[in-house]
């Protein structure tokens, strides 16, 4: 057998057999590895005359290779990284830029880098994107009921393809109980992402702020595609003054809306879900928004 790095529970298996009194090799036949794998785990990785323990050998084995990853990848590799990070690009973003500035990493590297920071007690972690979703609770039999709704099924085929500016999607992120929300737009080919504090999430104030941040681009809004949620009632108000036309997506069906709902994940790195958003100014949203904006994207090159 070919040699092979330990993860964290083959450590606990091998303390186990030890225990047990089984023999390298005995051990190496059942977590199908070389026995030789297993002499140098134990030798490399015990303490206190041969005595181990899976997780002070774990420890030790990141430690090593955590030195080693230092030295495989250029100092300015790793600067990009933390630059990267702390400007809330994602991984794969920095390993784009990488190529272009000569110093190739993946974005699988830089999940590694990002981990055995964080078992060194750093913080990089802390930029990442949050991965963990909320789902909201209720009956799908009190579905409201938006008046003259025209479904997604209707919206023009164009739309889809992605090839002409104006086709804008909707969506709000609420703060904390009475302090507002954010409404978010973003339009489906130049991934222009426009956010706004609204007052309440009501439908009078949802509007009031569509039409607002559409208005300078009113010649070239061809169609909004919304969720189904009550503040989107005033739609005929907003597809009147805006000559468009405003298309709702099926319920319980966010993908159709993927490009707003990963926009507002982005935005979720500034303003923490449930955020009081009277601590939020208008001049923070818009360095958010521009944050957002000029953000390098592999969809634009």
């Amino acid at each position: 057998m070919s040699y092979k790095q330990l993860i964290e529970g083959q450590r606990y298996q091998i303390e186990a057999y030890l225990r047990e009194g089984f023999s390298y090799r005995e051990i190496g036949k059942r977590l199908s590895v070389s026995h030789s794998t297993i002499i140098r785990e134990v030798r490399r990785n015990s303490f206190r005359h041969n005595h181990y323990l899976p997780e002070v050998a774990h420890a030790k084995a990141l430690k090593r290779m955590c030195l080693a990853a230092k030295y495989r990848v250029s100092a300015v590799a790793v600067s990009l990284v933390e630059f990267g990070l702390s400007h809330k690009w994602s991984p794969e973003q920095i390993a784009g830029v990488s190529k272009i500035i000569g110093s190739p990493i993946s974005h699988e590297w830089i999940y590694g880098f990002v981990l055995r920071d964080k078992l060194r007690g750093g913080k990089l972690h802390k930029q990442l994107r949050n991965s963990h979703r909320k789902y909201r609770k209720g009956n799908r039999a009190k579905r409201i009921i938006i008046p003259n709704r025209v479904g997604i099924e209707h919206r023009p085929v164009i739309v889809d393809k992605k090839e002409r500016f104006g086709d804008w999607e909707a969506d709000t992120i609420l703060g904390k109980n009475g302090t507002g929300a954010i409404l978010s737009l973003v339009e489906r080919k130049s991934k222009l992402y426009l956010i706004r504090k609204v007052p309440a999430k009501t439908a009078a104030d949802v509007g009031r702020a569509m039409v607002g941040m559409l208005w300078r681009y009113r010649r070239h809004v061809c169609t909004i595609t919304a969720d189904n949620g009550a503040e989107f009632f005033g739609h005929e108000m907003v597809a009147a003054k805006l000559k468009t036309d405003i298309y709702f997506a099926n319920p319980y069906s966010s993908w159709e809306r993927g490009l707003n709902v990963n926009f507002n994940g982005l935005l979720l790195q500034y303003i923490r879900r449930g955020t009081d958003l009277r601590t939020v100014s208008d001049k923070q949203i818009a360095d958010i928004e521009r944050a957002l904006n000029t953000r390098s994207r592999k969809c634009l090159g």
